[in-house]
């Protein structure tokens, strides 16, 4: 998602970020794997209600350049315990787009983390579900992803950034497709290593130290566009209609601490286990 909040929570344009990281780590002192990640306590949110203790939702900017809309509250909402972000056409500000992101307000550090979501289809759309740290917090860009790149709904890709520098991508199978139902997205991160899950499958594992995230972040989700990132993304083209993505739950489970659901990662992943 490559993303950094500004003015609190704004997030950095995609173009120039790089730049802008690298020139903030030059002063910062370097990350050390051996430094203990703090982490706000396990929740479990089914989304009967949007807590607003919990989740900001953005509102009223842009990424930058590469996003073709803008943050709108408008396109954030709950029915029948779903959350459901939109992207439809509507001009505000100077995008002809507007879209829809939420995000937690506090961090959190190693454990399990999942969704249960369902997207859409479109070309030059993502559909992404990830944790996310950066300069405006006052720490290096620590992200880990998971991004329904909607061109291709049989597939979803898994990422990570350590200091501002993407490490891992992974393409990874849905089975029956990310658009005609929910699946389960989940990811184990340990100290040592991380951990993709798929519908409780593994696909992918990282082990690489120099890899591995070490601070704790905020939880995403969002839905957004882009014309100029075709390479990735595909050619965008109006889809004429509101896309959307919806999520039936979200959890975060301390590592160590018992499971909260009984579909729950963390309920069949030990930390000694490598696959399910």
């Amino acid at each position: 998602m490559r993303p950094e909040p500004s003015v609190g929570l704004r997030r950095l344009s995609m173009a120039g970020a790089f730049l802008v990281v690298a020139a903030s780590l030059v002063a910062a002192p370097q990350p050390s794997h051996a430094q203990e990640v703090q982490s706000a306590p396990s929740f479990v949110d089914d989304f009967k209600s949007l807590d607003r203790s919990r989740w900001y939702v953005s509102d009223g900017w842009s990424n930058g350049p590469h996003q073709n809309c803008t943050w709108s509250k408008s396109l954030v909402g709950l029915s029948d315990g779903v959350l459901t972000l939109g992207f439809e056409k509507r001009q505000t500000k100077d995008r002809e787009f507007a879209c829809g992101e939420i995000q937690t307000k506090k961090r959190y550090g190693y454990g399990t983390y999942e969704a249960r979501m369902k997207t859409d289809t479109g070309s030059g759309l993502n559909a992404a579900f990830f944790s996310y740290i950066g300069p405006a917090d006052k720490q290096p860009w620590d992200e880990i992803d998971f991004e329904v790149l909607t061109k291709d709904t049989s597939k979803v890709q898994v990422n990570t950034y350590i200091s501002g520098k993407p490490k891992n991508e992974k393409l990874a199978d849905v089975e029956g497709g990310t658009d005609k139902g929910f699946n389960d997205y989940g990811f184990v991160w340990e100290k040592d290593r991380l951990r993709f899950y798929v519908n409780g499958k593994l696909v992918h594992e990282v082990t690489n130290p120099e890899e591995l995230p070490t601070h704790s972040q905020k939880i995403f989700f969002s839905l957004w566009g882009s014309d100029k990132l075709t390479n990735w993304m595909g050619p965008f083209s109006d889809p004429g209609r509101k896309v959307t993505m919806q999520v039936e739950r979200v959890a975060f489970t301390a590592l160590g601490e018992p499971c909260q659901f009984k579909e729950s990662l963390a309920c069949s992943i030990s930390s000694g286990a490598n696959s399910n």
